[in-house]
């Protein structure tokens, strides 16, 4: 028998190997992991609406596994060190940029030991006051804030988070200086501002909403650049205090583990970009109080980039340290 059909074949078989030809026709081929480095929030409602839809089009189990803990940093390494294969994502949002400069020690770098699949949502936060404070516009609030320095406090999910980061950054532009009240998360920061316990709350818009239809709270402003669908009436920050460079949303995307296929990725990403733009999936979104974001991973990667090096100096600006 000649050799020859034989060499044949093993260089068309290792030219498929080589190109990816194979894994792109393969791949997935077996259920997919998808890590959410928290225990509720934003991140993990996403999760729960995206897997089925991804499992539909992908023909394999989409299984979402909570990893919590140390600031998502245990869900972000256990993704960054797995098999660089698309089989074991993660869904994080903000702390992939500030993490960098809110601990003095990683076991990772989450700049360069993940790569984005695609941007999913951003979430408005929102700047609440309690009623008994009787202010009605962001300008009273930081005029307040600046004739009595150090007696107002605010609450926020914790150091680093995207309220305490809006925070800083509003104080740091007016000079408008308040204590930080950090929290484990933010539902004990707004028990205790509807208590009156804190004047101020820097809010995610999903926990904010339900307490400003209510009456319960006075929104002042949103932190994106744009306003909020949900609250129509209640304007940015760059809008109320003619500050337009004013812009701090937190936003959540897919990573995926370094030097995970290219054409695993341009898979990962078409299939969820159609599942972004279906118009149910955007409702639910939405209810959720985020609004979809989709495009190339390489868009998000600069907006990624750009987020780490503005929100890295705020952080250090502003002496944050992540609380042990």
């Amino acid at each position: 028998m000649s050799l020859k059909p034989l060499i044949h074949w093993s260089s068309i078989l290792a030219f498929a190997c080589s190109t990816g030809f194979l894994g792109a026709q393969t791949f997935p081929a077996k259920p997919i992991k998808l890590v959410i480095p928290a225990t509720t929030g934003t991140s993990d409602v996403i999760a729960r609406a995206l897997a089925p839809r991804l499992s539909s089009v992908l023909g394999q189990s989409i299984v979402v596994e909570q990893m919590p803990g140390a600031g998502t940093n245990i869900g972000n390494h256990f993704v960054a060190k797995s098999a660089p294969d698309g089989y074991t994502l993660l869904i994080n949002g903000l702390p992939l940029v500030t993490n960098l400069a809110l601990y003095s020690q990683l076991p990772y770098n989450p700049m360069t030991d993940l790569v984005p699949v695609i941007g999913l949502a951003e979430v408005n936060n929102v700047i609440t006051v309690h009623p008994s404070l009787g202010v009605q516009t962001l300008k009273d609030l930081v005029q307040l804030a600046k004739t009595k320095p150090g007696q107002l406090n605010y609450g926020s999910p914790g150091a680093g988070s995207s309220g305490h980061l809006s925070a800083e950054m509003l104080g740091l532009k007016t000079g408008a200086l308040m204590v930080h009240l950090p929290y484990k998360g933010n539902s004990q920061a707004t028990m205790d501002l509807l208590r009156g316990e804190l004047q101020v709350g820097f809010m995610n818009l999903p926990m904010a909403l339900p307490q400003v239809k209510a009456g319960k709270l006075k929104a002042l402003a949103v932190t994106g650049a744009k306003r909020s669908k949900l609250l129509p009436d209640v304007p940015t920050v760059a809008e109320a205090l003619g500050m337009p460079d004013f812009e701090l949303t937190a936003w959540f995307v897919i990573m995926a583990p370094a030097k995970t296929p290219p054409h695993v990725i341009a898979l990962l990403n078409k299939e969820i970009d159609k599942i972004l733009k279906d118009p149910d999936f955007v409702e639910k979104i939405h209810n959720a109080g985020a609004e979809v974001i989709g495009g190339s991973a390489s868009s998000f990667e600069s907006r990624m980039k750009k987020d780490a090096t503005r929100l890295g100096e705020l952080i250090k600006l502003a002496g944050t340290k992540a609380e042990p």
